[in-house]
């Protein structure tokens, strides 16, 4: 009977701990969210010094890194965890999908610090391309410091070379930042913890085969969608597979004042001949 009652608290005890560690993973993915969507609002707030429109309207993927962590001491390495959205078929943007950004790099430094990263994706190449699990900035993908401000659009290319424009935060400060040879990859472990499923991929979640109604994802995806301007289709090329909108009916004839006398030409009895 001892052993019963022991055995039965050891197993209400394991059910309690997985119980707790499944809030604590849930709560934590949300917390990266809540992060990324108040870094959106504060710099969407400032648009003279936020992300250019004509950069933000033709694009094809948003990356939001909020608190990536950069330790240096001769060598340094750079970590955070973050959400991306993609646009589908429709031009819409998809469910967050959770990303880590690593990265590393050498020289006299030390010290640590903490940045807020936005890649913005131009391309469907670059978006493709982290879809196999993870994306090598500068190589699988061109990457630069992008433009800032609303004055950016005019001294900049007009066609955006580049497939990825990458953006730092850092004590208020929002400027381009150059992140050759980091990598963004998927965070499968927090996307199987957020949606409740094992095994879900990054495509899944892009291509709507798994949603979710969480207020943080959708207040993430409502501070997407005012840093677009609304704008749900990309601007640099026609979605595949949409068709051209339907040509607006023609306005009928405007009928005559009323008590005006109306006229109506003659059909003529032989066409094609001069008239007598």
């Amino acid at each position: 009977m001892r052993n019963r009652v022991a055995f039965s608290r050891l197993l209400a005890g394991i059910v309690f701990t997985l119980s707790a560690m499944q809030l604590h993973a849930q709560a934590r993915e949300e917390g990266h969210l809540l992060m990324a969507t108040q870094v959106l609002e504060e710099l969407s707030a400032t648009p003279d010094t936020f992300i250019p429109d004509r950069l933000l309207e033709r694009a094809y993927a948003i990356a939001v890194v909020p608190d990536v962590t950069k330790v240096a001491f001769i060598a340094g390495g750079r970590r955070g965890t973050g959400v991306m959205v993609v646009r589908d078929k429709n031009g819409r943007f998809s469910n967050p999908v959770f990303v880590a950004l690593t990265g590393g790099s050498f020289g006299w430094q030390a010290g640590v610090q903490s940045t807020d990263i936005v890649l913005v994706f131009t391309t469907r190449t670059g978006v493709e391309g982290i879809t196999g699990g993870k994306v090598t900035l500068g190589a699988d993908a061109s990457v630069a410091a992008g433009p800032v401000g609303r004055q950016a659009s005019i001294a900049t290319d007009a066609n955006f070379t580049a497939e990825v424009y990458s953006y730092s935060r850092n004590r208020g400060l929002f400027a381009g930042i150059a992140l050759d040879g980091s990598v963004l990859s998927i965070d499968r472990s927090s996307n199987a913890e957020f949606y409740k499923k094992s095994g879900v991929t990054a495509t899944d979640i892009m291509d709507g085969a798994v949603t979710t109604t969480d207020s943080s994802a959708q207040r993430f995806l409502a501070a997407i969608n005012t840093s677009t301007g609304g704008n749900t289709t990309a601007a640099s090329a026609p979605v595949a597979g949409a068709s051209a909108p339907a040509p607006a009916p023609a306005a009928a004839p405007a009928p005559a004042p009323s008590g005006t006398a109306q006229t109506y030409p003659m059909a003529d009895p032989q066409p094609g001949t001069e008239p007598k």
